[in-house]
């Protein structure tokens, strides 16, 4: 059977430079915000291109305690509306909810996955203070058009990019550094994954970041003075020293990933199947591998059948949720299709060649 993702396979190769980090972690003493948390912070910030880089505990409270530090700053207030896209993992949207904030779900385009940037305007009202957006499956959202939106409607801009470590812009920009203040997760299936939960903030503003800094660790400004109500969202001191290992090969990594598409685009033939849209390849970092069909059900029972893990992401839209019940008249007519339709093949750097080949076979002959 060829796994979606062997993780355990995926980190082999680290395990010995892993195990030194270790001892030198507990042989150290210094197990929160020590300096690997430090070193991390430094050397994330640089690759992404920002001043500033917080390391917090996941990418929920990542983008929370953007949302949360906006608040303390008087940049947005409870009951404020977020844009966020229809057609996301919920965890963008919980963390507007979960700040006092209400989404305001915008469909994308079924091209690209992302939020629809000709949808956007048409959805702010007097009440819209902020865009959420999201780079999913690995691909940066339209980042030019959603600057100038954000821009002529004095809106904040905020990137989900817990899917897109090192996605660019045309012009060199990464995802992290293309907004007012973005949200990384570190999960262990991401492109640059922690073994364990961890995530991060990116920004190039001083006074959001400071808070920030605070936030995330009771709000304290010294060792018993605490300026802000704050919570306790550190980054591990051991996932940050494993963090910083792997970040050395992200960009071979992400290489790779861009390799293996290529392979999916260059020899997948089949009427059936719709391919992911891609203009430049480098531009994508190929978090997912996400193709389409309207017999999605049917293609993944015959890839299991002969050897294949596929997963489906998501297979339930936000507005169809019971967490989300109060959305549940939307009409959303895209988003259902791409729910309806997707299905994420391997992708990762543990495939060989051939087992690529092999997928992509079995996908021809569907």
């Amino acid at each position: 059977m060829i796994r979606f993702l062997d993780l355990k396979l995926v980190n082999q190769r680290y395990y010995d430079v892993f195990k030194k980090s270790f001892d030198n972690f507990l042989n150290n003493g210094h197990y929160i915000l020590g300096e690997q948390v430090i070193g991390f912070e430094k050397e994330f910030a640089a690759y992404c291109g920002t001043k500033h880089c917080i390391g917090v505990s996941n990418g929920l409270d990542a983008l929370e305690l953007i949302f949360e530090a906006y608040k303390t700053l008087g940049v947005l207030k409870v009951n404020d509306e977020v844009i966020v896209p229809a057609n996301t993992y919920i965890a963008s949207v919980l963390s507007i909810s979960n700040s006092g904030l209400r989404p305001v779900l915008v469909e994308p385009n079924i091209n690209t996955f992302n939020i629809d940037p000709s949808l956007i305007e048409k959805a702010i009202t007097s009440k819209t203070k902020a865009i959420l957006g999201v780079h999913l499956y690995g691909r940066l959202y339209d980042v030019e058009q959603l600057e100038k939106i954000a821009i002529n409607n004095n809106l904040v801009l905020i990137e989900d990019a817990a899917q897109a470590h090192g996605a660019a812009t045309i012009d060199g920009r990464k995802a992290g550094n293309v907004s007012n203040a973005a949200a990384f997760s570190f999960y262990p299936t991401k492109n640059l994954g922690a073994l364990a939960d961890a995530g991060a903030v990116t920004t190039n503003d001083k006074a959001l970041a400071d808070v920030i800094f605070k936030m995330r660790h009771y709000g304290r400004a010294s060792s018993y003075e605490n300026d802000i109500k704050g919570r306790n969202c550190r980054l591990d001191e051991i996932q940050a020293a494993f963090l910083r290992i792997k970040l050395k090969h992200l960009k071979t990594d992400n290489i790779r990933r861009q390799g293996i598409a290529r392979t999916y685009f260059e020899l997948t033939k089949n009427e059936k199947i719709i391919l992911p849209h891609c203009k430049i390849l480098s531009q994508h970092v190929f978090h997912l591998f996400v193709i389409r069909s309207n017999k999605r059900d049917l293609l993944r029972e015959y890839l299991y059948k002969n050897g294949v893990e596929s997963i489906v992401h998501y297979p339930i839209p936000i507005h169809h949720q019971k967490a989300y019940q109060e959305f549940g008249s939307l009409k959303l007519p895209i988003t259902e299709q791409i729910h309806n339709e997707v299905l994420s093949v391997p992708l990762n750097t543990g495939l060989n060649s051939e087992q690529v080949l092999k997928i992509v076979k079995l996908i021809n002959s569907f």
